[in-house]
């Protein structure tokens, strides 16, 4: 399957909505139980990149939509400020084909010449397919949280996977350029 990479738009949210919508209805990945709207996933959308952080779809040559990444904020007290936290949704007729794997490498390169140095992966149901996705990207297993939601009548844990990013721990930040300006009080 042939696919490109691009910036997300807001003409996307309705494909991005109906990839999510299938994620909480029938998978673990998220831990929400209803469906967010189209609104909802706008203002979520919104947010996102109204923070300059990167967010990325993929479509194949005739413009389906086949999925998409972002990159947000971890936490939002200014000391997280250096830390993203990924996500990324597939169609289920993308997955096994190499696109999470694209959109993962693009989001790392892209936070990386942002400038940030750590990015973390909380993976719900701690799923073995998106695990992988992250070991071959270079993360690590940095804990593992027993029974954090129940969903689909059983228990799910969520693990946790970190990479460093640039220069990492290696270097001080520059606190006056970006992502240094994101939340007050840094």
């Amino acid at each position: 399957m042939s696919f490109l990479l691009r910036d997300a738009s807001q003409a996307d949210i309705p494909a991005i909505t109906g990839i999510y919508r299938d994620s909480v209805l029938n998978g673990v990945a998220s831990y929400e139980i209803a469906p967010p709207s189209e609104a909802e996933m706008l203002q979520r959308f919104a947010a996102i990149i109204g923070q300059q952080y990167p967010y990325i779809a993929a479509a194949d040559d005739d413009g389906n939509f086949l999925g998409y990444a972002y990159a947000s904020a971890f936490r939002t007290r200014p000391a997280y400020r250096w830390m993203v936290e990924d996500s990324i949704y597939l169609a289920p007729e993308a997955r096994g084909r190499g696109i999470g794997k694209a959109l993962m490498s693009e989001l790392i390169d892209r936070c990386t010449a942002l400038g940030f140095r750590q990015m973390v992966a909380v993976i719900g149901g701690a799923s073995p397919a998106s695990i992988a996705l992250h070991l071959k990207a270079g993360f690590v297993e940095v804990g593992l949280m027993q029974g954090t939601g129940y969903k689909h009548g059983r228990w799910l844990d969520t693990m946790l996977m970190q990479r460093s990013l640039g220069e990492g721990m290696t270097t001080d930040p520059d606190p006056s350029v970006y992502p240094g300006t994101l939340f007050a009080g840094g």
